[in-house]
């Protein structure tokens, strides 16, 4: 019983992850068709596609009954995305260098989104009307980034695949020719759609019954193994970035990830039922990913996160694992 849970857990979250990616580059070729320009679709479309994973497993636990998932769901991201995805790329390129633009919008919007959810949970709940202001408060950095941005060249910066650059550097190139869509696209978008939604639930479904069988607290699956799972179209974007020594896509990736977590994450499900912070999640979590997010802060104001910097995060993260689960 155990193992088939497992198989079914990884299954549902291969199909969470890949039904995120389906939907993201096949609902920006639709955008593009009809005339969007990239810059709104990457704010849009990319900023949230990147964490739809997280989003959607969430929402359906929210309905499923288990409120605990949402807000370890964003601070195990959160935590992953800060100390193991920044942690393997700075090891790998040796030197990030953040550039001036994300230190003007992104530390700060990022610093004001963990602190606006660090005082909703600390009370260990988060009712409808904080839910709401969190959700307001991404409305809000979402009009100042698409009204006030100063240079439509900055899509470069954001997050993306192969397939995505691919498409931005055909409407940079040519702002009046649109991408023709098929039969194809539609088909994998709605497939995207389907494979979100089936994953989701069988991944929450797995969830609850392997932390019944092993005798694991919901919450701690979910800040470590599902918080991993649903970071990977992030570690995919940012490590192969980092390779390519493109560290503002390396490290916009995981701002505008964090963000969405912060706010997103844990408003959208909590605009429907009462969200609760389960123990391990409230006394190691939340501490971590507010330390994590300061020094990642720090790092950024000095504008280099050097391969040390990079080792030190690994070790946190371990850290952070180990105590999770009262290894020693």
């Amino acid at each position: 019983m155990l193992l088939f849970w497992i198989i079914i857990f990884i299954v549902s979250l291969a199909a969470l992850v890949k039904g995120a990616d389906w939907l993201l580059v096949n609902a920006e070729k639709i955008g593009l068709s009809f005339g969007l320009s990239p810059f709104l679709i990457g704010v849009v479309i990319v900023g949230v596609g990147t964490s739809f994973p997280e989003l959607i497993s969430s929402s359906v636990a929210v309905f499923r009954g288990v409120t605990e998932v949402p807000i370890a769901n964003a601070v195990g991201s959160n935590i992953a995305n800060i100390l193991l995805i920044v942690g393997i790329s700075a090891v790998i390129a040796r030197k990030l260098v953040v550039t001036k633009n994300l230190i003007d919008l992104d530390l700060p919007l990022l610093s004001i989104g963990t602190v606006l959810l660090l005082g909703t949970i600390m009370d260990r709940q988060v009712t409808r009307g904080e839910a709401i202001l969190l959700v307001v408060a991404y409305l809000i950095y979402l009009l100042h980034t698409i009204l006030h941005k100063e240079e439509p060249d900055d899509i470069a910066l954001l997050p993306s695949r192969k397939e995505r650059r691919k498409h931005m550097k055909i409407v940079k190139e040519d702002p009046f020719e649109k991408p023709k869509i098929g039969f194809k696209e539609i088909f994998f978008l709605i497939l995207g759609i389907a494979c979100l939604v089936i994953g989701a639930k069988y991944l929450i479904e797995a969830m609850i019954n392997l932390s019944t069988i092993l005798n694991i607290a919901t919450g701690v699956i979910t800040i470590t193994a599902v918080a991993f799972g649903t970071s990977l179209p992030e570690l995919m974007v940012s490590v192969k970035a980092a390779w390519q020594r493109k560290s503002d896509v390396a490290l916009g990736n995981i701002f505008g990830s964090n963000v969405f977590n912060a706010l997103v994450v844990v408003g959208f499900p909590g605009l429907f039922k009462t969200l609760t912070v389960d123990e391990k999640t409230f006394l190691i979590g939340v501490p971590a990913m507010a330390l994590a997010t300061l020094i990642f802060v720090i790092s950024g104001i000095s504008r280099k996160i050097h391969i040390w910097e990079g080792l030190l995060y690994l070790v946190m993260y371990a850290l952070f694992i180990v105590k999770l689960f009262g290894w020693f």
